[in-house]
């Protein structure tokens, strides 16, 4: 018995003294957090978090470090994110495409987007347009399908490389509208975002806002947008869809994770903070006066939703026979 009771009493302070025990989550945080983002600075989800890491880090009364972590169309910092320490301290700030898109396209990712994260929430979904430099041939988005399948393969387009979003974005558009061009790899939506307003390149799909000034400053042209309607921003854009593409729709979203193995307790620390966050009037008019649309969903429904988004680009990857290049 007296073998038996000091057992007990060491299991329970263990329980309480180890990193993921009661009085650790009890102080958390007491340092800053690291945020890897696997994205190019300036990025539709990088301006996400930045506006929403301040705030965040106000209400959890620690900063939250931003690190961009580029390459490998974002494999890089997401292994760096599944590698890290499962302690609260390392969080990753990610689009969609590092967990749904570039898993399905590669094998050797060397990360699995369903076991090694922690989900704790998405933060926003997010627009998109196809948008073209003023010098482009095309006025319209039935412009550059019939210049495209006049000269299959020999158009450019940019995209922030291999397996992105705007890679995935352009050739479902590619596949709907049954033509074919030329892809242009940047390492990151920024670079390739930069490399369209210089006239590089003529042509790219971008997530909003990141195109928004180049496009006031008349730097870029809108084509078309891709959702099911119309964008405050640009009333004047006809979606895809009633261009010339019926059907066609396209967005992706912003998310917090952690290293699988995060206490649930932090977990829930950390969505709370994201939920009222984003519930802060001021930041829902900034993100929403940008063109994204908040979300802020609990951790449970964020993985639910996760795994079938996951299921749904493979089938689409595999159906439309999107290749790493």
């Amino acid at each position: 018995m007296r073998r038996w009771l000091l057992a007990l009493v060491m299991g329970a302070l263990s329980a309480t003294l180890s990193p993921g025990g009661v009085a650790a989550q009890a102080s958390y945080p007491d340092r800053p957090i690291r945020v890897i983002e696997p994205l190019a600075a300036g990025s539709a989800v990088d301006v996400v978090v930045r506006i929403v890491a301040d705030r965040m880090g106000d209400l959890l009364g620690q900063r939250l470090l931003i690190e961009n972590q580029t390459g490998a169309s974002g494999m890089i910092g997401m292994r760096a994110g599944a590698r890290a320490p499962a302690d609260g301290y390392t969080l990753l700030a990610v689009n969609d495409a590092v967990l749904t898109m570039l898993p399905n396209l590669n094998a050797q990712a060397g990360y699995d987007p369903l076991r090694d994260f922690a989900p704790v929430g998405q933060i926003v979904r997010i627009r998109w347009a196809l948008v073209a430099h003023p010098s482009a041939p095309a006025r319209d988005v039935a412009g550059l399908i019939a210049a495209a399948r006049a000269q299959p393969g020999r158009i450019d387009y940019a995209s922030g490389g291999a397996g992105s979003p705007q890679h995935i974005a352009m050739e479902m558009f590619l596949q709907k509208a049954g033509v074919r061009m030329n892809h242009i790899s940047y390492r990151g939506a920024t670079p390739a975002l930069t490399a369209v307003t210089a006239g590089e390149v003529p042509y790219g799909f971008f997530g909003l806002p990141t195109p928004n000034s180049f496009v006031r400053d008349g730097q870029l042209r809108v084509l078309g947008t891709a959702g099911p309607a119309r964008i405050d921003a640009f009333p004047d854009a006809p979606t895809i869809a009633e261009a010339g593409v019926p059907g066609f729709a396209f967005f992706t979203w912003g998310a917090f994770l952690a290293p699988a193995g995060t206490p649930p307790a932090v977990v829930a620390r950390l969505n709370a903070a994201l939920r009222e966050t984003l519930a802060l009037p001021a930041v829902r008019e900034r993100l929403e006066g940008l063109g994204y649309e908040v979300v802020g969903n609990a951790p449970e429904d964020f993985a639910a939703g996760l795994a079938r988004d996951h299921a749904a680009m493979a089938d689409l990857i595999r159906a439309a026979g999107i290749r790493m290049e």
